[in-house]
């Protein structure tokens, strides 16, 4: 339940009506903890959910016009979504502190460099050498740095609060039956 409940969060604090800096969304860390603690039978969903909410914002929020630039984007967008699922599921037999802040780190630099590859690729803003790929790079550092932060922050969130709570319901004393008046 709580997998939904994050993919949710992430679909919602996309919307501009939720004001957040570029990049620094619960996305990664949503597929993460989906794929590791989601149902196996239901990893479409959040795929579903956030294809659905890329068509939205970019058709109603936006107001651009299909074209190949923007599908060819939104498809090498929704590929990294069932990559970063599939990571997670990875992580499903052996969650480890390290483990989840590496599969954060990698989701981060993976949508980094293939989200700039396609704007580079797909988009007439660069020249197509590499020199103009360095330059789609270097352009995107900014948003890197705080995809990165919000990445690590809500994976160390999402994660952190069902273990933490795990252990104080451990740690916490049971009560014992009440006496019969």
């Amino acid at each position: 339940m709580l997998a939904y409940l994050f993919v949710i969060f992430a679909v919602v604090a996309r919307m501009p009506f939720m004001p957040h800096p570029w990049n620094f969304t619960p996305v990664a860390a949503a597929l993460l903890y989906f794929g590791a603690r989601g149902s196996r039978r239901q990893l479409w969903v959040p795929l579903a959910l956030l294809a659905a909410s890329d068509v939205i914002l970019t058709k109603f929020v936006y107001s651009y016009q299909f074209s190949w630039p923007i599908v060819a984007d939104h498809l090498v967008t929704w590929t990294w979504y069932a990559a970063i699922l599939f990571l997670g599921s990875r992580l499903r037999e052996n969650i480890t502190a390290l483990r989840v802040a590496g599969a954060s780190l990698a989701s981060s630099v993976s949508f980094f460099a293939v989200s700039n590859f396609a704007v580079w690729a797909c988009w007439n803003m660069y020249p197509k050498t590499l020199s103009g790929l360095m330059t789609c790079y270097a352009a995107g550092v900014p948003f890197f740095r705080r995809g990165i932060a919000g990445d690590m922050l809500f994976t160390a969130i999402m994660f952190g609060v069902p273990a933490v709570a795990t252990v104080l319901s451990r740690s916490t004393p049971k009560p014992r039956g009440v006496a019969a008046v």
